[in-house]
């Protein structure tokens, strides 16, 4: 009885364990770039309804503005619980790829071009959805690794596509259209089971000496993953094999990509004792009220020694800094105790902003101008990557979509893990890891724009690792 007791606490500790929640969250983000296969999946809309180039042009701009809308789903993300805002996402994604698939497969009559567009804009849409719930939730769980957790979950909504295009090879399904109903279905099944684990736990979320590990653990598993896939694409490319190859591949995939869950698992069952606050979720009011009171004063603190430091103190040596801070420290400490310290309006850079406290700050606007001008090259070379692979002759367009899907993978993780490296170790900010990225964009398409031997590889990997890193 005390065994299955035991186990039982276990268990609940697991669900509430912040790594399980980032594991679930990247299955959920393999799943939630699904506008990274319309590569794919326009060359089919193209030939079923006859469409030409400008149409489907059209039908890109369409998918784009739906990836790019997010201001609804972040709004909603601060009053809404984060599973209703999965469920959300999954409804959108449904419908409009559901839509989608019912006229290409002709089971609806065909339907104007600006129907399908707005099909494609509320389907892909729901990827902002399952982006804003997994990363408010990882980043809130990680609030000191917050580059490399959005690296990985990034990194896994651009690999998406890789991912889709080897199941959808696996299940062998008649025609290609079927692409689109796994689109519909896939991320569908995959975040209703999931959207009840990712959400943000309360408990210890500073950084822990396991969690080097398990972050090296998580990062050689992305690295693995990233080399197995290309290879399997190059083997596919090079080689005409069977469908008994092809579900072995993609099994050895599914069992890499839930490979991760060993770390939550290792944690709670494998791991010495630990204070029962460190991974379980503070449900107690007393708990909480108990925790609060003490972080108000030491934020408090924290905010008021930038206030109060003298300019000098940074150009001192580092031990003399250091004595000349802890005694600013101490005398804060006994002001906040007598009530002479009180916090300041608004939350610093690296501190959690609410939305309407961001829209107010020059950075987050800064951010977002660099986001739209950066990324536009990139993203049109994505969407039209299906004509550009058939323009150069090539028939099988599924498979140079995956492979610029693994490349970006490795860049967005690359870039989450070098812009942290950046900020910590050289104090750099992370826009110059952004004009790093645009500069190889800008190679990968200048190559690609002379016409130079083995063009569309060297466009698939410099794009893939520039883009929306």
């Amino acid at each position: 009885m005390n065994m299955q007791l035991q186990w039982h606490e276990k268990f609940k500790v697991l669900i509430n364990n912040r790594w399980l929640v980032l594991v679930c969250a990247t299955w959920v983000q393999s799943c939630a770039g699904v506008g990274y296969l319309f590569g794919s999946i326009s060359p089919v809309i193209k030939s079923a309804m006859g469409y030409d180039q400008r149409q489907v042009a059209f039908l890109g701009v369409a998918k784009d503005l739906g990836d790019s809308v997010g201001f609804v789903a972040g709004s909603l993300c601060e009053v809404l619980p984060i599973w209703v805002i999965l469920l959300i996402g999954v409804v959108q994604n449904f419908v409009g790829y559901g839509l989608v698939w019912l006229v290409i497969a002709g089971v609806l009559p065909a339907l104007p071009l600006w129907v399908l567009c707005l099909a494609l804009f509320v389907g892909t849409n729901g990827e902002t959805y399952f982006n804003t719930a997994a990363l408010v939730s990882c980043v809130q769980n990680f609030p000191k690794s917050r580059g490399p957790v959005v690296g990985i979950l990034k990194g896994f909504a651009g690999l998406s596509g890789a991912i889709l295009t080897q199941i959808y090879l696996m299940i062998n399904f008649p025609n290609e259209s079927s692409l689109i109903f796994m689109v519909a279905v896939g991320p569908t099944i995959v975040v209703i089971a999931l959207m009840f684990i990712v959400r943000p736990v309360g408990g210890h979320k500073q950084v822990k000496p396991s969690d080097n590990s398990s972050f090296f653990f998580t990062y050689s598993v992305c690295l693995i993953l990233a080399i197995y896939l290309l290879a399997v694409l190059v083997i596919e490319d090079l080689v005409d094999v069977s469908q008994a190859i092809i579900t072995l591949f993609a099994v050895i995939l599914i069992l890499l990509i839930l490979l991760p869950v060993i770390i939550p698992i290792r944690l709670v069952f494998f791991s010495g004792p630990r204070p029962p606050a460190e991974d379980s979720l503070l449900s107690e009011a007393q708990k909480q009220e108990a925790c609060k009171s003490e972080q108000d004063v030491n934020e408090i603190i924290l905010s008021e020694v930038e206030d109060e430091k003298p300019p000098e103190v940074d150009s001192l040596p580092a031990s003399e800094r250091q004595k000349r801070i802890a005694h600013l420290q101490a005398k804060l400490f006994q002001a906040a105790a007598e009530g002479a310290v009180r916090r300041r309006k608004g939350p610093r850079r690296g501190e959690d902003f609410t939305l309407m406290q961001a829209l107010r700050k020059a950075d987050f606007w800064l951010i977002f101008f660099s986001l739209v001008l950066a990324s536009g090259s990139g993203l049109t070379v994505i969407d039209n990557f299906g004509q550009i692979c058939e323009s150069l002759g090539y028939n099988d367009t599924t498979k140079y979509v995956s492979m610029i899907s693994v490349w970006n993978f490795l860049g967005r993780v690359g870039g989450g893990y070098f812009s942290e490296l950046v900020i910590r170790k050289y104090a750099y900010p992370r826009p110059v890891t952004m004009a790093v990225v645009q500069v190889i964009m800008a190679i990968g398409l200048f190559y690609y724009s002379m016409g130079w031997p083995g063009e569309i590889y060297v466009l698939t990997v410099l794009i893939g690792l520039g883009c929306h890193c």
